[in-house]
């Protein structure tokens, strides 16, 4: 099994490579979509939540009320800080389950947003990081998303830099392309991936 880190930079593109990486074989495991799970009504995660910020952040419908528990935590480093203590590990062991479960041949992508800024590509044994040209984003953040071009900058401006995220890049996708061009590029990609894949289970095998 090889393990794979994606991530880019808002408006990059990475969700249509992830897209495209399960058409042709991953195991996708999606960070943001497990954060969303280990809070979801009935759940340990939101009750721990719960206990830590009231009864307030949840909506009625009973789950999380995500604008406001975001208005209190991004506004309060330390707060941000607890909330991360409690979904962090919750989002670590299922993403531990769900690839402890892949094949041994598996190419499993793990699709981390802020893999980054909290640092942690020596977990993974490559990392794919998305690029795009910052005019790229901000139009796509503002033609494709409905952004105003003072929030977009803002959303780009407090991530990681664009030289940060690809001194950590084992390998890049340059999506400054058109769609065509970018499902030709992340095919090139796979292959290599699975190649990589192949060694490590041999290496593996051999091992044993």
């Amino acid at each position: 099994m090889l393990s794979v880190g994606l991530t880019g930079g808002i408006g990059a593109g990475k969700s249509e490579v992830s897209r495209l990486l399960v058409e042709y074989g991953a195991v996708l495991i999606d960070a943001d979509r497990i954060a969303r799970e280990v809070v979801a009504p009935g759940t340990p995660g939101l009750a721990a939540v719960v206990e830590a910020f009231g009864p307030d952040v949840l909506g009625p419908d009973g789950g999380l009320d995500r604008p406001k528990l975001g208005a209190i935590v991004f506004a309060d480093p330390e707060k941000l800080a607890v909330l991360n203590s409690i979904v962090h590990p919750l989002v670590g062991a299922r993403s531990r389950a769900l690839e402890t479960a892949a094949a041994e041949d598996a190419v499993v992508v793990h699709d981390v947003p802020l893999l980054t800024e909290n640092g942690l590509a020596p977990l993974y044994d490559v990392v794919v990081v998305v690029d795009a040209a910052p005019e790229t984003q901000l139009d796509r953040l503002v033609r494709l998303r409905g952004m105003t071009e003072e929030d977009a900058r803002a959303r780009m401006a407090a991530q990681a830099t664009r030289e940060k995220r690809l001194e950590i890049a084992d390998i890049v996708i340059d999506n400054d392309v058109p769609l065509e061009r970018l499902r030709q590029r992340v095919r090139d990609v796979w292959d290599d991936l699975t190649r990589r894949a192949r060694r490590v289970s041999e290496q593996r095998s051999t091992r044993e």
